[in-house]
């Protein structure tokens, strides 16, 4: 967008990590601006349409480049040797990439689907059937006959998959570029803003867990089985407690 035509667009990046069976199977979700800010022209450009066959390209030229020059510095971990893992990388590159391009989507919708991602664990604990034994059943939802199926697990195999999905400290699951980026957004926005018309909605406030709570299931975590408000007044240190 920037080289063919001179917008700087906004873009929303989530990364989502698991699927069905809880595999590993990490994709990219990116909400891209059907427009973008020409600043040396100071006009808003609209209208760009996006080519999925250039954007597919694109994007297997950096992730393959960025392997192979982490196989060569000799970072990138494998069970693989190195002539076979070359070889699964020009692979790679000679096929042709899914990518699922969607013009016109509604901001309120990508945003829906992608928080479903961001603020839950991979599995819900009401997916799980059967936990006790050596093995770990849990309902599945066939994507062809619409039917509820169970799958199994040994538990640490199970214990495996989840890690494979526990982001690592200070790993964020959104990022953001272009007018989005934060170098970019306090200095463009506000131009952005003006140029459309628009008038910039102050930031809202952050939920508390237990206001998230209350809101997303209806139920008050900080009130007891009596109905009383429960306070917060300290803890016990482990030499303090007892246990009866």
């Amino acid at each position: 967008m920037r080289g063919k035509h001179g917008a700087h667009p906004l873009i929303l990046v989530v990364l989502h990590t698991f699927g069905r069976h809880l595999d590993f199977k990490p994709h990219l979700h990116v909400l891209v601006s059907a427009g973008g800010l020409s600043e040396p022209e100071i006009r808003w450009i609209r209208g760009i349409s996006l080519n999925a066959v250039g954007l597919m390209k694109m994007w297997r030229y950096g992730v393959i480049t960025y392997l192979r020059r982490a196989l060569q510095a000799g970072i990138l971990k494998t069970d693989l040797r190195a002539w076979e893992l070359k070889e699964v990388l020009r692979i790679q590159y000679e096929r042709n990439w899914h990518v699922n391009l969607q013009q016109r989507l509604p901001k309120d919708h990508f945003l829906g689907y992608a928080a479903r991602y961001l603020r839950r664990p991979p599995i819900a604990k009401r997916r799980f059937h059967e936990v006790e034994g050596a093995v770990v059943k849990f309902w599945t939802e066939d994507t062809k006959t619409k039917e509820l199926v169970l799958d199994t697990l040994p538990k640490n195999e199970l214990v495996d998959r989840l890690a494979d999905h526990t982001p690592d400290k200070y790993q964020n699951g959104v990022r953001y570029y272009g007018l989005l980026a934060p170098r970019s957004r306090n200095r463009a926005l506000g131009l952005m803003f003006a140029l459309l018309g628009k008038r910039r909605r102050p930031r809202p406030r952050s939920l508390s867990w237990a206001e998230s709570i209350m809101r997303c299931f209806g139920r008050n975590p900080l009130t007891d089985s009596r109905g009383q408000q429960m306070k917060y007044v300290g803890r016990y240190g482990p030499e303090a407690a007892q246990i009866t």
